[in-house]
């Protein structure tokens, strides 16, 4: 009998052992800082605090009730513009009205950092309702009497492989599945994407972001896609990240391609700053450094520029955690974001302001974006749709704005999470809910058709022939002398 109260004991230590642990993964690290705190142009970031165990707050979606919506900003009226679609994320609106969206989600494959690693992976992306199988679908909406809500709806290609960047010109389509771009013909109006299409290029595949955005050049030459890493932070080894955390640019009359910006963990939403003629980004900033680092951003990506990671983050914080060596001269070159989204609220679609949109004079000058929100932060962060005022000079200022709101519960369900934003072609915000499985409208009713920007126009600087001063501050330096 003495060998059963051993054996006792040892289960309840095990049993105590097991609570402790329970508790301190509920538990977590809560936020000390708001997330307004650690957003805009001038971030307060926290001391880092590296984790072993995350900090676990994950969202189970419950769905909207029939008749429920977000809630949108003063001014502004939101309604479905599609409904029961499979998994919604990206979308693309062509020149003839039509709105393309991508049915898609995560291909098979493997979270860096072994067995354990993907195993509670697993068991994070089916409680946030992101583990269902991929659609791989592209669907065509169709909004011909311009009420509001699509009347046709027709799946335009099927059998893809995890599709999310698209793009259009001149009678091609490009679609970007997890591993290559691929290029279709494509003639506007068609409810069918047959033929074979061309393979413009290779992608590393999978990975922990297995998202690849896609967006064109203004002139039409160029087309540019967003690779996210196969990591946090390079656990997996370096190796792994070739071509990844990267924008890479393909030439589309040679073939040619290379990479065009770098240290980028996980960019997604692409667009260009009307009044600069710059590319711009929303990326997603590492995890385990506690629910207040590091934030999400919103920036400008000059060709060349290196924004760290995994090393470094927001321009010279060094990750102590990262085993691989740094590059020689790495914080010398390493850019500072432009602006802060907030830690963790995961930040995916992006779309500028332009001529003839419908969102009021509130909303006539900046960037909207879609938080997607967070997993791993106490309390939640993102589960909206903000807008970021940028000044006559195409700069960013000041907070973010609540555009859509209310996808997070108080008992911490949610009834949607906002991915995409793309506008119609009567000017209202169109906006993906790939849980809630709509696509949401926006719009302020009577509102002026928003003017078209106007683009700044100045002499270009005189080159240095050496720089005398922080390359980071170079940019508020220039801001404030004009």
């Amino acid at each position: 009998m003495h060998w059963i109260k051993k054996l006792l004991i040892g289960i309840g230590v095990l049993v105590i052992v097991f609570a402790i642990a329970v508790a301190i993964i509920l538990r977590g690290d809560p936020a000390e800082l708001s997330v307004e705190a650690v957003t805009g142009t001038d971030p307060e970031l926290a001391e880092p605090d590296a984790q072993t165990i995350p900090t676990v707050d994950v969202a189970t979606p419950v769905g909207w009730e029939e008749g429920e919506a977000p809630t949108a900003a003063q001014g502004l009226v939101v309604n479905r513009f599609a409904t029961g679609l499979e998994h919604p994320r990206t979308m693309l609106t062509l020149p003839n009205g039509d709105v393309l969206v991508a049915l898609t989600n995560a291909p098979s494959r493997v979270i860096a950092g072994g067995g354990l690693t993907n195993l509670v992976a697993g068991f994070l992306f089916r409680k946030a309702g992101a583990s269902v199988p991929s659609p791989n679908q592209i669907v065509l909406l169709r909004d011909e009497d311009e009420d509001g809500i699509a009347e046709t709806r027709e799946i335009l290609r099927e059998n893809l492989s995890s599709p999310s960047g698209m793009a259009y010109r001149d009678g091609k389509l490009y679609i970007a599945d997890h591993d290559k771009v691929l290029e279709f013909e494509y003639e506007l109006g068609s409810t069918k994407l047959t033929g074979e299409p061309k393979k413009l290029k290779d992608l590393p595949a999978a990975g922990n972001h297995w998202m690849r955005n896609l967006i064109l050049s203004p002139d039409g030459k160029k087309l540019y896609v967003a690779v996210g890493s196969a990591s946090n932070i390079g656990e997996g080894g370096m190796e792994k990240e070739q071509g990844r955390a990267a924008i890479h640019e393909i030439d589309l009359e040679t073939g040619g391609s290379r990479i065009f910006a770098a240290g980028l963990r996980n960019a997604n939403g692409l667009d260009w700053n009307p009044w600069n003629g710059e590319l711009w980004t929303t990326v997603n900033e590492r995890d385990l450094l506690g629910s207040d680092l590091v934030p999400d951003y919103l920036t400008n990506v000059p060709v060349g520029a290196q924004y760290g990671w995994p090393w470094l983050y927001w321009g010279d914080e060094i990750d102590e955690r990262v085993e691989a060596p740094m590059p020689s001269f790495l914080t010398e070159y390493t850019r500072r974001p432009e602006y802060a989204l907030g830690p963790h609220v995961a930040a995916l679609g992006l779309t500028f302001t332009g001529g003839g949109h419908h969102m009021g004079a509130k909303f006539g000058k900046g960037a909207f974006i879609a938080r997607h929100g967070s997993w791993n932060r106490k309390p939640p962060s993102g589960y909206d749709v903000v807008f970021v005022e940028f000044d006559d000079l195409g700069n960013p200022v000041g907070k973010p704005v609540p555009v859509l709101t209310e996808f997070l519960n108080d008992d911490g369900t949610t009834k949607g999470r906002p991915t995409w934003v793309a506008w119609d072609q009567t000017g209202a915000l169109l906006i993906s809910d790939d849980t809630g499985n709509i696509i949401w409208r926006v719009i302020a009713p009577g509102s002026e058709p928003n003017p078209a920007p106007q683009p700044v126009e100045g002499e270009s600087l005189k080159p240095l022939r050496e720089l005398r001063a922080d390359p980071n501050e170079a940019g508020q330096v220039l801001r404030e002398s004009q």
